[in-house]
């Protein structure tokens, strides 16, 4: 296997990879499947029990924090392996990415206090960093332009079984056997798992860019804790909480800029507004995605299970937009797709929030509507990774990967993390989340139209290759 085998053989002396199951690909294929189902599992079923794990740890407080810590964890981790990516290789990164992955889901097990969990939640997402930064950049290298596509809707599809049994068997586990069961669980499974992919991405060649590629553990440290004082702050909710604030701005700005493509942060057209385009979409989606379950528990006092419900029905919904996606990939524009799946997304984040009128609107009607924003997310979330590496070098498809996956997880941060700062205060104020729900929905409401009007203008017109005659796989 040569490091272009994606486009074709070194000196173009062998045929082009034209399937997904074309053996010089078939073991990678599997192995991104493989973990990508492992990732399902742990997000669906983590994200049904956290109402549990609050209730039993008394930590309403600290909700929010159990998710954004492990997407500030990942934004560490990100951009340590994206650039080692890059310097070494993909399998070196990835295995420690493992280690540290099974460390967290340990502690979050054994966690007694809710400040304890978050400690876990943070080392899990250090290591579950490396997943996206190390797909992205492999299949950037080993599949052509035209399959990408289709690769990003397989590994859509690799989270349905967890869609349709993930929530459900963790809120089965959480109700007989103890929330700590469903962390204690996935230990094994990642260890049996894991070994899939380290073996195929041993096979792959290292391609280190020219020169030397510098690991910037420093910057992407900075990046975390920045962003996390200024989560920190917010939390606060008192004068007190400014100075935290402007620390953080002061502590990560700097290195963010750097990390991401140049004008990034100021919408530049191109590759840069596809970057923060990311970012604002997991904003939107996850600043309420994190928050479903405690609305149909708190708000609607239904169960686990239920709550389960609406998060299968969003996941198999992103699968459905994914595949749409990689069938509209070559007759609608970059622009289309992505504008569309955002104006879903907020779309169907408002009608979720009819979930907080019990009085008035059947429970089906918002689980309905939360399965719209997961059309949204499925069509526009894969299309901007290849919009990102269609327009990057080969050779820097690793700190491409690591651009998106930092915004991705940045704006996930961010939106669960100021949305657990308007449910704790609500909660404080009133004993109740409820207001704190709908400002939180109405934030990501307002996070989703301003990408799908202001910076989906700003992307690239043209679309994806076509695939000419590459079969389906």
């Amino acid at each position: 296997m040569t490091n272009q085998i994606g486009a074709r053989e070194e000196g173009g002396r062998g045929p082009a990879v034209r399937s997904l199951w074309d053996h010089r690909v078939r073991a990678l294929t599997v192995g991104l499947v493989t973990i990508i189902t492992l990732v399902a599992f742990e997000a669906l079923a983590v994200v049904t029990v956290l109402p549990d794990v609050a209730a039993d740890l008394d930590g309403l407080g600290l909700y929010g924090w159990a998710t954004s810590a492990f997407f500030l964890g990942t934004t560490v981790g990100i951009v340590l392996a994206g650039a080692g990516a890059d310097r070494t290789g993909p399998a070196r990164p990835f295995a420690v990415g493992l280690l540290f992955f099974c460390a967290g889901l340990l502690l979050a097990a054994l966690a007694p206090t809710m400040g304890l969990l978050v400690v876990g939640r943070g080392l899990q997402g250090l290591g579950g960093g490396s997943i996206p930064a190390i797909a992205y950049a492999t299949i950037g290298r080993v599949y052509p332009a035209e399959l990408r596509p289709r690769v990003f809707a397989m590994l859509s599809t690799a989270w349905v079984v967890p869609g349709l049994g993930g929530p459900a068997l963790a809120g089965l586990i959480a109700a007989h056997a103890g929330w700590r069961w469903v962390f204690g669980g996935l230990l094994p499974l990642t260890v049996a798992a894991g070994g899939i992919p380290v073996r195929a991405l041993r096979a792959l060649p290292g391609r280190p860019a020219g020169g030397h590629v510098r690991i910037p553990i420093v910057a992407a440290v900075r990046i975390s804790g920045g962003a996390g004082l200024v989560l920190a702050g917010l939390t606060n909710r008192s004068p007190s909480g400014l100075p935290l604030i402007a620390a953080g701005i002061a502590c990560g700005l700097g290195p963010l800029r750097r990390l991401l493509p140049a004008g990034t942060l100021r919408l530049r057209p191109g590759v840069p507004a596809a970057v923060a385009a990311r970012g604002l979409l997991t904003w939107a989606f996850f600043g309420a995605d994190t928050f479903v379950p405690l609305s149909i528990t708190a708000v609607r006092h239904a169960s686990t299970t239920t709550a389960g419900l609406a998060v299968s029905t969003a996941t198999l919904c992103w699968t459905a937009g994914s595949w749409t996606q990689a069938r509209l990939a070559e007759r609608r524009s970059y622009r289309e797709l992505i504008g569309a799946g955002l104006g879903l997304v907020a779309l169907g984040t408002g009608g979720f929030a009819s979930v907080l009128l019990p009085a008035s609107v059947p429970l089906a009607v918002p689980i309905a509507c939360w399965g719209v924003a997961g059309i949204g997310i499925g069509l526009s979330y894969s299309t901007v990774v290849t919009l990102v590496l269609g327009e990057t070098p080969p050779d820097r498809h690793g700190m491409a990967s690591t651009a998106v996956a930092l915004s991705d997880n940045l704006g996930t941060a961010f939106g669960a993390g100021l949305s657990g700062v308007a449910v704790a205060a609500s909660q404080a104020r009133t004993g109740a989340p409820d207001t704190g729900l709908a400002v939180a929905f109405g934030l990501t409401v307002g996070v989703g139209l301003f990408g799908a009007i202001v910076v989906a203008r700003r992307l690239p017109r043209h679309r994806s290759p076509s695939p000419a005659r590459a079969p389906r796989p």
